[in-house]
Formats: structure tokens, sequence, C-alpha cells
């Protein structure tokens, strides 16, 4: 067996590319050092996204397509990872538990954008990140019911300040916690909207490395408080397939372009229907809308998601599907979603990072 090269090593590297990431890990800046000894490799890898679950998974396909490029005997993958706070708008900073802000959106209701915000934030926690949920729908609150914390109430030590409830290793707050589940919030925009940053800056987050907003449908008063005043790193837009939603799913991408804050990508829900009587699968909201809608926009689709009875039971029943049922086809769609919403978001420019380019005077 002839000897492995560094040179070997790098190009195999430079032709695997990461599915989360959509880049190969050289390009990424995520090898931090290669050793070959021989016949043997040894690979450091630190990725801006957490892997926690996802990594057994990485070093194993990475190995095989080492060995199958370089002729390696032997492969050693060392894994570690670090969420570092992206870049905010402009007039904005990161707040300082929360290193990133997510904004999960639709600006047409009934698609399902709560659902998918709580089995976001849960496969992101599952991975080993730690993550907040907040229930910015002042209308209709339903993340307290769909993360099984319905009728408890957050605690205030200092009377100024809530700790947000914790259930499943999330972090979570909102007015739903605060009023009875029937109670109906007959308020005003701005009274909506203050309510908005209350919860959000009266909150004793503990060192967050994600937050994510559940946000109401439209792009109204809340998105507008969002964009002006909450320090968003990046934003999840959710629709279903059929050309109604994409049409006003493309209204809530226009939106954060406007407000100048990054679309991660387009998240398509109840994209295919499988009966579970006879296993026929029919795209009965349409097919390919989410792919082309984020074709036109020139965004990432993070997803496909199912739409599958069992999705609508466990949310009702406190137990979203990545907690209900980690290991079925339907959590490994959520899985899937998330890790690439949080390696694209690695991806955008670091807190702090000029947004002027250089200006190189040439004496000629």
């Amino acid at each position: 067996m002839s000897t492995v090269t560094r040179e070997a090593v790098e190009t195999a590297l430079q032709g695997w590319v990461e599915p989360a990431l959509g880049q190969n890990l050289v390009d990424a800046d995520a090898v931090e050092a290669i050793t070959v000894d021989g016949t043997a490799v040894t690979i450091a890898l630190r990725l801006g996204f957490p892997v926690g679950r996802y990594q057994d998974e990485l070093e194993r396909t990475l190995t095989e397509h080492l060995q199958a490029q370089t002729g390696a005997g032997t492969v050693t993958i060392n894994v570690d990872w670090q969420v570092s706070a992206r870049q905010v708008q402009a007039a904005l900073k990161p707040l300082e538990n929360i290193r990133n802000i997510i904004a999960v959106a639709s600006a047409k209701g009934g698609v399902g954008k709560s659902t998918t915000s709580a089995n976001l934030a849960l496969a992101l926690a599952d991975e080993g990140a730690r993550v907040g949920l907040l229930d910015a729908d002042i209308y209709g609150p339903s993340q307290p019911r769909m993360m099984g914390v319905a009728g408890r109430k957050p605690d205030s030590p200092d009377g100024k300040h809530i700790t947000p409830l914790e259930h499943y290793g999330v972090q979570i707050m909102s007015i739903g916690f605060l009023i009875e589940e029937d109670t109906p919030m007959v308020w005003r925009g701005p009274m909506v909207t203050q309510a908005l940053t209350q919860l959000l800056n009266e909150t004793r987050w503990e060192s967050l490395d994600y937050l994510i907003i559940d946000l109401p449908p439209g792009t109204g008063d809340i998105q507008l408080t969002l964009s002006q005043k909450v320090p968003v790193a990046g934003a999840v837009v959710v629709t279903t397939p059929q050309d109604i939603a994409t049409l006003d799913a493309r209204k809530g991408v226009k939106m954060f372009e406007k407000v100048k804050v990054p679309v991660l990508g387009i998240l398509e829900n109840m994209s295919l229907h499988v009966c579970s009587q006879c296993g026929h699968e029919e795209h009965i909201f349409g097919a390919g809308g989410g792919q082309r809608l984020a074709d036109q926009e020139g965004v990432e689709l993070l997803g496909s998601l199912p739409l599958d009875l069992r999705i609508r039971e466990q949310a009702d029943s406190g137990q979203p599907t990545v907690v209900a049922d980690p290991e079925s086809s339907v959590a490994s769609h959520y899985r899937e979603a998330a890790r690439r919403t949080a390696a694209l978001l690695s991806r955008q420019d670091p807190a702090g990072a000029s947004r002027f380019p250089n200006i190189v005077v040439d004496d000629d």
C-alpha cells in the first residue's frame, strides 16, 4: 500500500460537498488540521453549527470517501463545533445572551409554521445547541400547548424579568403563559409590538446559541417591529406547495429582503402525503412549489416536509414529532432542515464584520 500524501487528502476533501453546508469543508474553513503518517490520516474539523447527533454519520461518510479517493488505510476524523454570532441588521447588534435569532415566518396562515418552528427548535437542541423558542404570535399563541407546557406559569424572581419555562431541553416564552388559554388578546398594533419586545428583552434567556422566533402570519406590525428593533441573523419562510401559498410566501421573502434580513431558505411543508393504509403517495397540494419559489428568489430550499397525520396528533398532544418519534422518517426531515438552516447561517458574515469594501489605492 503506497504512502498517502497531504495533497491527495486535500484534493479529496475539496471533492466532497458537506450536504448541510452545500460546499466542501476546505472552502468552508472547517478543516483545522491534517496529519498524514504513511497510510494513516487524521483530520480535525471545526464546524460552525451543532452536530452532536449528526457527528457519527459525518465521520463515517467522510471516512469512506477519503479511503476511496486516497487509498488511506486508516482515517481518524475528530469533529468539533462552535456556534458564533452572525451579522444582523446594520443599526443593531446581537443580544448579550443570544448568539443568533432566527425568525420563522409565513405570509399566509395555516401552512404549519408553528409546528415547524417547534420541531426545528427541538432538532437543534438535540444536536447539542442551547436553544430558545419565542412565541411571537400574540393573538394566537400555540407553543405552550405544542411544547407540552400549557397551564404552567413562569417565575419572575425580581418582578421585572421572567424566567422562561424549559421543556425538552428548549427554553420557551409565550404570551400564552401569562393569560388563560381561551382568553382573546383584543389589542391594537402598538400594544402587540410592545408585548413582543418585552417578551424578548425581559426574559432571562440563558446563553442561547439560537433563539427561534415563531412569527404570526403576515407582513404587518410585528414583522416590521422585528426588523427595526430585534437583531435577526436570518429568516426561514414556510410555505405549502400550492401556487396561492407560494405567492404569499414570496411576499415574505421580499419583506425580509427590504429590511436587510438574510433569508436562509424556504421550507416546504405538506409536500407529500403517504396513505397510512395503502402507502399510496400523492401531492395533495401540488408538487415542487417550494423549489420553484426558492429558484426564483435565489434562496435555498431547506427541505420538504410530509403531510402526515402523526405530526398534527403529536403537536396537539404536546410532544412534537422530533421528541415523540425521534427515529422516524418524519423526524429525520425536520433534523435535516434544522441542520441545513444552522449550516447556512454559519456561512453568513460574523457579527461585527465590516459592511464596507476594502479600498485599495493604486499608486500607478
